[in-house]
């Protein structure tokens, strides 16, 4: 008999998902990057993209 109280399973198409965004965002950066340091910086960006689009998403709100 399976535990039917635990929802674990229900959130785990967001990682999922949140993985995709994380690999598509390092083919963006990492196709635009053409020095060493930009290659290390578009790393970072991939893993933050969401932080870096909801900060673009409100300057442009607030704008």
């Amino acid at each position: 008999m399976t535990d039917q109280s635990s929802n674990a399973g229900c959130f785990a198409g967001g990682g999922a998902i949140y993985g995709l965004g994380v690999i598509g965002a390092w083919v963006f950066f990492f196709q635009r990057a053409d020095e060493f340091w930009l290659f290390i910086w578009a790393f970072f960006q991939g893993i933050f993209w969401p932080a870096f689009m909801v900060y673009e998403l409100f300057t442009q709100l607030v704008t």
